[in-house]
């Protein structure tokens, strides 16, 4: 079950500040996170060819046993900058590095916002100095470190899970923002779990590669894959003596893939212009990748969210868009339903009450298709939003 209220795990202080990179001074725009002690960190990052200077730096230096700090500022992506974006990365390490006493390397940074435009780096690195000295482990610090991560999102998204071991609770918690450019893999976004738990550089890699697969993964707003995605996972090894004493390994992995869930799932659900969360279902394929094809192809088809966005089970729209995926399937065998409702069986419509349906998509906020094949066991789950005006028109008015 879900934690009522995020703590954070043994050995992690946060802080969270307006340094000058947002206009609206009332906004956090830096965030730093201290581990007393050398950490474990792992990281799992954009498949975008272009990415940004941040992400090349944290893919050099994850997997690790020695990370101290992460330093992560919101409002400018440092992406597409060239020779300096590099450096004003590099020059952000140092900085929270010997704020906290470590050396440059002992650090990663994650940066998101605007792509194309050079840091304001004074005001960053005075940010820092600033944010390392009003560190704190208590909920107020942890609030304003989750908000220093946010652009366009509307809330701050945070996420706990407690596994209990043999030498007392194991905890895991994470930060995470994300509203748009959301296309896996992965999504716009920016992810950060910390946890007490003590684990292996390996493992923690194998562990969060394995969350992010079956979660960040699986979310779709509009497909677009961002140059920043990275989700970081850093584990000060605080709650237990040795990797085998606390949470066992399925426990742990279990916490993780649900702290990582509930995230993704908080990202769907602030999606720009959202008013529907949509859960597609793909059963009955021959493997797990043409079950994700064919949910990806739904997810991602314009006709098909703006049908939802307007409460219309229109059930032409998603075989169709099941058709065209590129997986070979035996049309006579697919079946569809919509929100419980049979709409489709072999090849043909079903009769079904078109006003009922609609009404249960304008009633509620979540949405869900199930798709069967008849080829095989496998399936893949995938959530997408509805495409709304809204959608249109915060992005025709955002500059990038």
């Amino acid at each position: 079950m879900p934690d009522s209220s995020p703590v954070l795990p043994r050995g992690f202080q946060v802080a969270g500040m307006h340094c000058g990179i947002k206009s609206d001074a009332t906004r956090e725009d830096l965030a730093v996170i201290v581990c007393q002690a050398d950490a474990v960190a792992a990281g799992v990052y954009t498949q975008n060819r272009i990415f940004a200077a941040p992400v090349a730096l944290d893919r050099e230096r994850t997997p690790a046993a020695n990370i101290r700090a992460v330093v992560v500022n919101s409002g400018n992506a440092n992406a597409c900058t060239g020779r300096r974006g590099d450096e004003d990365a590099a020059a952000m390490c140092r900085a929270v590095a010997e704020a906290c006493g470590a050396e440059e390397s002992q650090a990663l940074v994650m940066s998101t916002g605007v792509i194309g435009e050079p840091l304001p780096q004074a005001k960053v690195l005075a940010g820092i100095s600033a944010a390392a000295a009003q560190l704190g482990d208590d909920d107020v610090a942890l609030q304003a470190a989750a908000r220093a991560f946010m652009t366009t999102d509307t809330v701050p998204k945070l996420a706990a899970r407690t596994v209990e071991g043999s030498d007392g609770p194991v905890r895991l918690t994470a930060i995470a923002k994300g509203a748009a450019m959301i296309g896996p893999n992965m999504a716009t976004m920016l992810a950060l779990v910390m946890t007490d738990a003590c684990l292996a550089p390996e493992v923690a890699q194998r562990r969060l590669a394995e969350a992010v697969a079956e979660t960040f993964n699986c979310i779709r707003v509009d497909g677009h894959t961002s140059t920043n995605d990275t989700v970081l996972l850093l584990a000060s090894g605080q709650a237990e003596s040795t990797p085998r004493s606390g949470a066992s390994p399925e426990a742990f992995a279990a916490a993780l893939r649900e702290v990582c869930e509930e995230l993704a799932l908080a990202i769907v659900a602030d999606g720009e212009g959202t008013t529907h969360v949509v859960e597609i279902l793909v059963r009955g394929c021959r493997t797990p990748d043409e079950a994700r094809e064919i949910a990806r192809a739904v997810g991602d088809s314009p006709l098909v969210k703006t049908a939802i966005a307007g409460a219309d089970p229109n059930w032409g729209r998603i075989v169709s868009a099941a058709g065209y995926a590129g997986v070979s399937f035996d049309p006579a065998q697919l079946e569809l339903e919509l929100n419980s409702v049979p709409l489709y069986r072999h090849g043909e419509p079903l009769p079904f009450d078109a006003a009922a349906v609609s009404q249960s998509i304008r009633q509620q906020r979540d949405v869900q298709i199930v798709l069967r094949l008849g080829e095989g066991d496998a399936e893949a789950r995938l959530w997408t939003t509805d495409l709304t005006t809204e959608y249109v028109r915060l992005n025709a008015e955002y500059h990038t």
